[in-house]
């Protein structure tokens, strides 16, 4: 494994780090082996954002008697209200959970504190204008958290969070599509656009990744695979899907980036993902496949939002954006991207069929059936 310093904190983490949304509601011996595993490759680095009981409990027991072995950012405002991920900015739920993350990992620390989800100018004043930001300030002094970090997909309120002064550490999503993509997009969903917006490095979010390394921020990466839409020839954005070791090296090459974290869920995942460090300089050149862009996008949301307005105000882009992931495997959604859908104003179970949007879009969407399908897979 290599290592990279976390920016001013003093701490260094392996470039390969764990991303463990993949274990959620999977049996015991699958979280053990895909922990052990990582542990035996030289990953230090593991993200825990998931607020269930069982999954935390279930990594705990695995880490047992190796908690000094690896690092863990922990999520502050991550939630599970009915049974379902949420966001809480209440400080009395927020501090339920987290004390709760402390006894299913039987620590009495969490490395990074992470505040969670701060995406939007809403966000941000919710959390750091707020008790929220003190408490998590209580706990760096009080040694159970050792840094303050943040998570966001949005470059331009990121920017905010890291001209701030408070965080040590931002995960945030970090790969070529995205990065080709204009700053108000800011979700975590990958995005082919034939208008010609995915001409090059988007300067909004270069440039968040030069002030993080000038202020010493370091960054973990999410979505370094794009959900898996980067590797797949199906629904990549470019002429040809790339592979894991170009996506992880695309997102090593950004300036304060310290790791990639990859979702893993068997020990056979993890040797792929730590795979990088054998290969090539050939293997791991991204820039053929990013320099070229798909044009056949027929039947495919490229989310340009034509088709709006909805006269059932359903945000049409954003639902199939949801939809696209979930249907990369439609029996393990991934909880992040069901909570997301859920959050929406609107979903697909209040389309009227009006067809509006289908007459408008450019690239002949099936819309209405994604609503429908959108509806069924999200029960909603």
């Amino acid at each position: 494994m290599e290592y990279r310093e976390i920016g001013r904190t003093g701490l260094s983490a392996g470039i390969i780090g764990l991303g463990s949304e993949h274990l959620d509601n999977k049996p015991y011996a699958t979280v053990e082996e895909t922990i052990h595993a990582a542990l035996d490759h030289g990953i230090n680095l593991m993200d825990l954002f998931m607020p269930g009981e069982e999954v935390r409990s279930n990594i705990g027991r695995a880490l047992a008697g190796r908690r000094d072995r690896m690092m863990i950012q922990g999520h502050i405002c991550s939630v599970d209200l009915n049974r379902q991920y949420d966001i809480s900015r209440d400080l009395a739920t927020c501090r339920k959970y987290f004390e709760n993350l402390l006894r299913c990992l039987n620590t009495d620390y969490i490395d990074f504190g992470m505040l969670f989800f701060i995406d939007s100018a809403e966000d941000f004043s919710s959390v750091f204008e707020s008790d929220l930001l003190e408490y998590a300030q209580q706990l760096k002094r009080k040694g159970t958290i050792r840094a303050i970090g943040a998570s966001s997909h949005n470059p331009v309120t990121a920017r905010r969070v890291v001209e701030s002064g408070v965080v040590d550490l931002l995960m945030f999503s970090v790969n070529p599509a995205f990065d080709m993509m204009p700053p108000e997009t800011d979700l975590e969903t990958m995005i082919g656009d034939p208008a010609g917006s995915m001409t090059g490095m988007n300067p909004v979010r270069a440039d968040l990744y030069r002030l993080c390394e000038q202020r010493g921020v370091g960054i973990t990466v999410m979505k370094t695979l794009g959900a898996g839409k980067l590797l797949s020839r199906e629904h990549t954005p470019f002429a040809e899907p790339l592979t894991v070791g170009q996506c992880i090296h695309y997102a090593l090459t950004r300036p304060a980036v310290v790791s990639t974290l990859i979702g893993c869920q068997s020990a056979a995942q993890v040797a792929e993902a730590v795979s990088y460090l054998d290969l090539s300089e050939s293997e791991r050149d991204y820039a053929p496949v990013v320099g070229s862009r798909r044009n056949d996008f027929k039947g495919n949301c490229v989310y340009c939002s034509h088709c709006q307005p909805c006269p059932a105000g359903i945000d049409i882009a954003a639902v199939n954006k949801y939809l696209d992931i979930a249907r990369l495997d439609e029996a393990h959604i991934p909880p992040g991207i069901a909570q997301h859908y859920r959050s929406l104003k609107k979903h697909g179970s209040d389309c009227i069929g009006c067809g509006s949007c289908q007459k408008r879009c450019p690239f002949a969407v099936p819309v209405i059936e994604n609503m429908k399908r959108a509806a069924t897979l999200f029960g909603a």
